[in-house]
């Protein structure tokens, strides 16, 4: 399928990643070129929240989002969330996040992640802005603090979870977001959960430079890769690659009200 006939949209991409300083104009062009035309690069840290504000400035189709990760949630003190509130007032960023909770590499502590992600929840809902969930070996306090901000409006970023999760993160607003895992050789019980998920509730995402889909695994990803993780999503809803592309698409517009 030639790349002027689809238009893709890669939800979560880290271009203010170091591994994208050396070719970034090269990286943008070959993503285009494979009909990803609009990318949602995503904050981490106030570092990179302030480094995708900048990148969004230098290249069309390229929206941000700003935001404390979990695994440096013990940065996120009064005077670092009255800065990300600034950032957030940017014209280019689409939404808060990767925020959550991740219980698996615990880089933070438990309790300080579960308070960066109450008050950066918070901030989203005082600025109107969707959320980016990241969510790993945490998925009950994850819902529980989703919860006490519904009704939602945002993505659950590198979904790995159950059915049954994704179908309370879905009653709560939230859009799934797949990746390169679906591609993976051991991932069938995710293929199992791409497969039953509403196309009508899915986004892309590559999550680049990690996680590249086959046939680049071992190699930096890249959003242009996207295409690969389309395929492998068309092949599981049995739909054609343009009508996946057209419908994921459309949702991720919707989330990050994109024009």
């Amino acid at each position: 399928m030639s790349g002027d006939t689809m238009e893709l949209i890669d939800t979560h991409c880290h271009l203010n990643d170091p591994r994208f300083e050396s070719d970034l104009p090269e990286v943008i062009q070959r993503a285009r070129s494979a009909g990803v035309t609009e990318l949602v690069n995503i904050g981490y840290d106030l570092d990179s929240s302030r480094k995708g504000i900048e990148l969004a400035a230098l290249y069309s189709g390229l929206k941000t989002t700003v935001g404390i990760h979990p695994h440096d949630a013990d940065t996120a003190d009064e005077a670092a969330l009255a800065e990300l509130a600034k950032l957030a007032g940017a014209e280019s960023v689409a939404a808060i996040g990767e925020i959550g909770l991740d219980y698996y590499y615990d880089n933070s502590p438990r309790e300080l992640q579960r308070l960066a992600f109450r008050r950066q929840m918070e901030l989203a809902k005082e600025m109107d802005l969707p959320v980016v969930i990241h969510s790993r070996s945490a998925a009950q306090e994850t819902l529980e603090i989703l919860q006490e901000f519904a009704p939602l409006r945002g993505i659950m970023h590198c979904f790995s979870g159950s059915f049954e999760t994704a179908q309370i993160c879905m009653d709560l607003g939230l859009y799934i977001a797949f990746g390169g895992a679906i591609t993976f050789k051991n991932a069938d019980r995710l293929r199992g959960v791409a497969a039953r998920v509403p196309l009508e509730r899915t986004v892309l995402e590559t999550d680049c430079p990690y996680l590249s889909p086959e046939p680049w695994r071992g190699r930096r990803n890249e959003p242009a890769y996207l295409v690969s993780v389309l395929a492998k999503l068309a092949e599981l809803k049995q739909v054609s690659e343009a009508e996946a592309a057209r419908i994921t698409t459309v949702n991720a517009r919707n989330v990050f009200g994109l024009e």
